[in-house]
């Protein structure tokens, strides 16, 4: 195995499934998840450090004035962004290294010319969408109306992927990624047509 590793970049719409799908690929031990920094307050069922770096927006600037983050934006009032250490030190591994950020991140990995398989997860349309951030019940009605709107904008950025994943059905959706990625040996097939095998 070569001792660098390869990068891979996931987006989607939250409620998506980008997370489940992310989580999927894990259990492959070649793949790793890098852990994004974040000033968004911490969920229930979070870990810090392993579902995020939790900071504060102080310290979060901070890291950006010297200049630690790959990338980093601002998505629906929070900063996230992606520590440089986190993503060399998994690379060096040889591993398959998961960055899962926001379409704004990978427009400025895409301007710094960073070398990636970048993929967007799409969900089959808005009404399922809607239906899975209701279904997480973890937001108010304001926060569900203002997700939907940002996944209709992220929507329309899918053509700043190589490779856009319709996650209809999860199983389907992870392996399609895995033989994109090249952990798993297959030919890729559209879920669009909505045909069984």
């Amino acid at each position: 195995m070569s001792s660098q590793g390869r990068l891979a970049v996931i987006s989607g719409p939250s409620g998506s499934g980008k997370t489940t799908i992310c989580r999927a690929l894990l259990e492959d031990e070649r793949v790793v998840l890098s852990v994004s920094a974040t000033t968004r307050k911490k969920r229930p069922m979070e870990t810090e450090g392993v579902d995020y770096f939790f900071l504060s927006p102080e310290d979060f600037a901070q890291r950006v004035e010297r200049g630690e983050f790959l990338e980093w934006a601002e998505y629906n009032g929070n900063r996230y962004g992606t520590l440089r250490s986190e993503v060399g030190r998994k690379l060096g591994q040889g591993k398959t290294v998961i960055l899962e950020i926001e379409v704004q991140g990978t427009r400025k990995l895409r301007d710094a010319g960073i070398e990636a398989s970048f993929v967007f997860i799409m969900p089959p349309g808005l009404e399922e969408l809607e239906r899975r951030l209701r279904a997480r019940k973890t937001e108010d009605e304001e926060t569900i109306q203002r997700r939907l709107a940002i996944a209709s904008e992220e929507m329309n950025m899918a053509h700043l992927y190589d490779h856009v994943v319709i996650n209809r059905e999860l199983d389907r959706a992870v392996r399609e990624l895995r033989i994109y990625l090249g952990l798993e040996s297959g030919e890729l097939e559209t879920q669009g047509s909505g045909e069984d095998d």
